[in-house]
């Protein structure tokens, strides 16, 4: 009698085990959404500061002249009643950027 319950349990004990790492809610389901969870959070992490960043850009533009100046000047090449606007144009990389050789005539 003392062996059919020892065996139940032994199997009773079998199961469970098989149930917490293989079945629905086991172990790998736990460490699964605790990788998402890491990720979401990483991800959270990011928009957070994003929307800092938009809020405190949101603030300058309401409170401050300077930002909206900046920002008509970068964004829209606005110049001030007054200003002159000079546009600097660089050479391509390829082009030659060094005068052209001096020619010697030797003609002393």
């Amino acid at each position: 009698m003392l062996r059919w319950i020892a065996l139940i349990l032994i199997v009773i004990l079998i199961g469970l085990q098989l149930k917490l790492w293989t079945g629905s809610g086991g172990m790998h389901e736990v460490q699964t959404l605790r990788a998402s969870v890491q990720k979401q959070t990483g991800e959270n992490d990011k928009l957070l500061q994003r929307n800092q960043a938009l809020a405190a850009d949101v603030s300058d533009l309401k409170h401050g002249e300077q930002a909206v100046e900046a920002r008509a000047r970068a964004e829209l090449g606005l110049i001030k009643p007054g200003e002159t606007f000079y546009q600097v144009v660089e050479r391509p990389a390829g082009s030659a950027s060094s005068p052209p050789p001096a020619s010697d005539s030797g003609g002393h």
